[in-house]
């Protein structure tokens, strides 16, 4: 019984490195240039997409087509935020969820009429691999997107605190007109901050493509998933976005072993309410003054 909930809790640590990954594209996006991106769950959906189309047609491993997912959707929230989202930064926040949740639509139908609705699963044969660490039986798949995942998250947390664009990114986020004053080039900055929020989504919907069957219909889970993330671990923080990540990963784990695997996304719900009574700006949210 001791090695069940030791497999099921590594389990959901190794998932919750993913999510953190995703939440920490939302954080990125929202602590920076103060916009919340509805349309992020459709953002890892492409990931997965791409990992699919990349296996099935070029047979790579799955951390290449990692990568050609972090290009493809670095470029894509590049182009997005210069012609579309920049338009609404400086609007009213309600104008900026009617867009994000238009843009989600939007994503969903394009994907729906590309792909069909059926599922799609990722022919990898990571998907039939373990790997024993002691009492531990770990699937690869997910071994190695956690790996890749928290190798991500490291690097870009020195490149964000140690490069000049990493100063550049901060200050535009303290304070943007003081940016503007000093010559920064803040829509540039917002450009690469959504490029870069865009392809940790995208990386992540790669790395799980084997773990789960590509459909559009995933999207809606994977943002409210990325929300309840951000909003526990703390909604603009960079150490609250892998902490949300895995607890709700671990919520889930035990919500499937001790309940059902049909209520396992009730349980990190359930948590976040919690969080939300007891400490409203989450784990590392920083309090308004």
């Amino acid at each position: 019984m001791t090695s069940l909930w030791l497999n099921v809790l590594a389990s959901g640590v190794l998932l919750g490195l993913v999510y953190g990954l995703v939440a920490l594209g939302l954080t990125i996006i929202f602590g920076v240039m103060r916009v919340v991106n509805f349309a992020h769950g459709e953002m890892v959906v492409f990931g997965v997409y791409i990992g699919y189309w990349t296996v099935r047609f070029w047979d790579v491993p799955i951390i290449v087509a990692a990568g050609i997912a972090a290009v493809v959707m670095f470029i894509f929230g590049y182009l997005l935020e210069s012609l579309v989202v920049r338009r609404f930064v400086n609007r009213p926040h309600h104008y900026q969820f009617i867009v994000f949740i238009g843009l989600a639509l939007l994503f969903s139908g394009i994907l729906l009429v590309s792909f069909g609705p059926d599922p799609r699963p990722t022919a990898s044969t990571l998907s039939f691999r373990t790997v024993q660490l002691g009492v531990l039986t770990l699937d690869l798949a997910r071994l190695q997107a956690a790996a890749t995942a928290s190798v991500l998250i490291v690097l870009l947390g020195a490149y964000l605190k140690f490069s000049s664009f990493g100063r550049s990114l901060r200050a535009a986020a303290d304070n943007r007109l003081g940016g503007l004053v000093v010559g920064l080039n803040i829509p540039r900055v917002y450009a690469v901050t959504f490029g870069i929020g865009t392809a940790c989504a995208g990386i992540a919907g790669a790395l799980i493509s084997p773990l789960f069957d590509a459909q559009p219909y995933l999207a809606v889970d994977f943002t409210l998933l990325a929300f309840v993330t951000v909003i526990v671990g703390g909604l603009g923080s960079f150490g609250g976005a892998l902490l949300g990540g895995l607890t709700i990963g671990v919520a889930e784990a035990v919500a499937a072993l001790t309940f059902s695997p049909s209520l396992k996304t009730a349980l990190p719900y359930a948590l976040l309410i919690t969080i939300l009574i007891f400490r409203p700006r989450g784990f590392f949210g920083a309090k308004e003054v």
